[in-house]
């Protein structure tokens, strides 16, 4: 367990992709969507062996602290970072960047996403430890690339440059690709997405990051400037009485942008290793599919399903012990959750964002 690293788990999204089991007052960190843990407990547990809790640091919305901390009892308490307002992932992760440097020094910073499957836990260690390696002590930006398995176009994609050598602190990382990241590009339609594929020098882009403290927040400075001038004098702030009113002065000023668009593809020192893991961000509904039990028809469910001459669905009951009947139906997602039922097309399987963001109480 290397002493320097620090690890970030980002926990503010909204979740609208998985309604109605995911809601706005309960989005998609917070459910056991997999067995008995959720998927927040269930990156945090990733991290057992790699980072001590005293050193991993969740940052979520303000009103979600208290289900970090139910979820999360080993973190301190002071772990657990509430943003007064939504301001993106720049906003976010410059915020931990503050409060890390301000507690360790000049840690690595491990910035995960809330919310993705990984396997297996080893693998991911390994290439933790050899992108921290690589980022300790150098101005290197790094990110994971994972090898594209379909045309996906609901990723961003990472062009790898030339291969670089990964750090030779044992045989294990060393055999691990490094790559120079050449450019980042946006989610494609599905022709691009197939070139991509066939040109194999494209990765979809993890949203995970690996870097030294000082080395973000100089990119912060040099690329978002008024982050930079609203976050950093917080720092004098960090575990004080006054940290949640001067936090709550400045956080609503920050402009709203992502850490991709803000600072990565700006950026000229990014770097990437490919994933010897499986991953997935288990977007929406048909993600989700990949990890359910499946008939003899493709049909993927979690709960009692009857089905007659029907395929190809995807079914999700929050009651495992619930009763779902298709007869002559094709690929359709059927959930349940309580009082209210969603059924879709899984090719408008996008749409349910869109379709939720429109209900009174954003679908709650």
């Amino acid at each position: 367990m290397k002493p320097d690293l620090v690890a970030v788990v980002i926990a503010g999204g909204s979740g609208t992709r998985f309604w109605p089991v995911s809601t706005a007052e309960r989005p998609k960190q917070f459910l056991p969507l997999f067995g008995h843990r959720t998927l927040l407990q269930a990156t945090v547990d990733r991290l057992q062996g790699l980072v001590p809790p005293e050193r991993t640091l969740v940052v979520t919305a303000a009103r979600f602290v208290p289900q970090v901390r139910a979820q999360l009892p080993h973190l301190p308490a002071g772990n657990i970072i509430g943003e007064p307002q939504a301001r993106d992932t720049a906003a976010a992760i410059a915020l931990a960047a503050v409060v890390c440097r301000r507690r360790f020094g000049n840690p690595v910073m491990v910035v995960l996403p809330a919310d993705h499957v990984i396997e297996p836990a080893e693998e991911f260690h390994r290439a933790v430890r050899s992108a921290a390696a690589a980022a300790r002590g150098t101005r290197r930006l790094y990110t994971f690339g994972i090898r594209p398995t379909y045309p996906a176009t609901g990723y961003g994609y990472l062009r790898a440059g030339e291969p670089v050598q990964p750090p030779q602190e044992d045989t294990a990382t060393a055999r691990l690709q490094h790559f120079r990241v050449a450019q980042f590009r946006e989610k494609p339609d599905r022709q691009t997405a197939e070139q991509y594929v066939r040109d194999g020098g494209y990765f979809w882009n993890s949203g995970m990051f690996i870097w030294a403290a000082d080395t973000f927040l100089a990119a912060v400075e040099r690329h978002l400037p008024e982050h930079a001038a609203l976050l950093f004098p917080l720092a004098a702030h960090v575990d004080t009485p006054a940290w949640e009113e001067q936090l709550a002065t400045a956080f609503g000023r920050v402009p709203k942008i992502s850490v991709d668009y803000g600072i990565m593809e700006k950026a000229g020192d990014v770097y990437m290793v490919a994933a010897p893991f499986s991953w997935s961000d288990v977007g929406g509904w048909t993600a989700l599919a990949d990890f359910l039990q499946r008939d003899a028809a493709g049909n993927a469910a979690r709960g009692v399903v009857h089905a007659l001459d029907a395929a190809g669905n995807v079914v999700f009951c929050e009651d495992g012990a619930e009763v779902v009947a298709l007869v002559g139906v094709e690929d359709l997602i059927v959930v349940r959750s309580g009082n209210r039922t969603l059924v879709a097309r899984k090719d408008r399987a996008e749409d349910i964002k869109r379709l939720v963001e429109a209900m009174p109480g954003q679908g709650g």
